[in-house]
C-alpha cells in the first residue's frame, strides 16, 4: 500500500506546518520571516510550495517558480528542495522532484533547473546520478 501523497500548500497553516522541514535547508529563517517570504513570493512571483507526506507526516518540501528566460525558455526554477534529515535515503526527494517534473509537463514547461551549494556533494550526486540532471553552469551572487 502506497502511503505517500503530495499536496500544494496554500493556507498559512499548511505553509507553517512545513516550516520544520524547510528550516533544515533554510536555517537562517524564523517562522515569521518564512511565512512572510512565502506569502509574498506566492503573491508576486508565482512561487509554489509542495509537501510530500508519508502516513500523514511531512517528509519533504519543495518550492519552485515557473519562469521564462531567453536562455532556458519556459522552465521551472526549483528554489527549495529538502527532505527531513531523519528520513533521507527513502526515495522522498526523488518522488517530490518527480511531482515537480509532472507539474511542469502538465503546465507546458519544457525543463526544470536548480542551483545547489558547492558543499552539497551528496545532493549533486542525487541530481546527476539519480535524477539525470546535467551540471550546466555556476551561479554567482553578490550582496548589495
Amino acid at each position: 500500500m502506497n502511503t505517500l501523497t503530495s499536496k500544494e500548500l496554500h493556507s498559512k497553516e499548511e505553509i507553517l506546518e512545513a516550516f520544520p522541514v524547510m528550516n533544515q535547508l533554510r536555517t537562517h529563517l524564523n517562522e515569521n520571516t518564512y511565512i512572510d517570504l512565502v506569502m509574498e513570493a506566492k503573491e508576486k512571483d508565482m512561487y509554489r510550495l509542495f509537501a510530500l507526506y508519508d502516513h500523514g507526516e511531512i517528509v519533504a518540501v519543495t518550492g519552485f517558480k515557473p519562469m521564462i528566460t531567453l536562455y532556458y525558455g519556459r522552465f521551472i526554477w526549483i528554489c527549495d528542495l529538502v527532505t527531513d534529515k531523519n528520513k533521507r535515503s527513502n526515495g522522498y526527494g526523488e518522488k517530490l522532484l518527480s511531482v515537480v517534473h509532472e507539474w511542469a509537463k502538465e503546465n507546458g514547461f519544457e525543463r526544470v533547473a536548480l542551483s545547489s551549494g558547492l558543499q552539497r556533494s551528496d545532493a549533486h550526486r542525487f541530481y546527476e546520478d539519480k535524477m539525470g540532471y546535467d551540471k550546466v553552469s555556476y551561479v554567482f551572487k553578490k550582496e548589495i
